[in-house]
């Protein structure tokens, strides 16, 4: 009976304190979630099963704070034309990646342009053999060997985040037949174009951190002569003038 109720009685969800019963939960390394909970974990999030409760309800705190993130978004700028996109607040410097047209409903993951730790486009092709049929029925290879050949874009963005370390997508809808088509180009030039912005903007946030823990230097004004540290615009402190 002890182990008959281990494997099939009913059990609560770690998060929500729903009672479970065989169907509809979802296993942790030490305990079960329901599938509505295991829903509101991030799409890019592939632990579960190693993670706790704690780390479970952790991140289920993350992910309901991330709606206000959501909401506060301002998209100017969108990348991408394959499975998901590319939507950046250029003025709050965060974006999502997101494959919805209704995407606050969604509540895609905030990221900031400061978690950005690389990016990386990676062409795949696909091979699949060619083979002549015999009079029997029968198949066999050429000689030399002939092969189908298909491809796909992908992007990699790794970044600095405790629920994941990589998000991976394709850049186009469906699989390309022919390298160096109008499609293909086309789904290189949006992987490019998404891993140079984020490198760049990363790099660009990256500076200004640098530039503001360095020690600022007094220097002396050329208009009111007075001996002054240069302000975030690069202007006097005392009279306003630029330096």
């Amino acid at each position: 009976m002890g182990l008959f109720d281990s494997l099939f009685g009913e059990k609560s969800c770690g998060a929500c304190g729903k009672e479970l019963g065989l169907l509809g939960k979802r296993k942790l390394e030490d305990g079960y979630i329901c599938k509505d909970c295991a829903n509101k974990l991030s799409p890019f999030f592939s632990e579960r099963r190693r993670s706790t409760i704690a780390e479970i309800n952790e991140q289920l705190a993350y992910r309901e704070a991330n709606k206000e993130s959501v909401a506060a978004l301002n998209i100017t700028r969108t990348l991408g034309g394959g499975t998901r996109k590319v939507m950046i607040d250029e003025d709050a410097r965060k974006f999502i990646i997101t494959g919805s047209s209704k995407w606050r409903d969604e509540n895609p993951d905030v990221i900031d342009f400061s978690q950005v730790t690389g990016c990386d486009v990676d062409v795949r092709e696909h091979r699949t053999e060619i083979k002549k049929e015999n009079e029997d029925g029968t198949k066999e290879s050429y000689d030399p060997p002939r092969w189908d050949l298909d491809y796909d874009v992908y992007v990699t963005i790794h970044v600095n985040s405790p629920w994941f370390d990589e998000i991976e997508f394709r850049t186009n809808s469906s699989t390309i037949e022919q390298r160096g088509s109008i499609e293909f180009n086309q789904a290189e030039q949006s992987a490019i174009d998404i891993r140079d912005v984020l490198t760049g903007v990363r790099q660009l946030v990256r500076d200004e951190v640098v530039a503001a823990n360095t020690p600022k230097k007094a220097v002396t004004c050329p208009h009111c002569m007075a001996s002054t540290i240069p302000d975030a615009q690069g202007r006097c402190e005392y009279c306003g003038g630029a330096l």
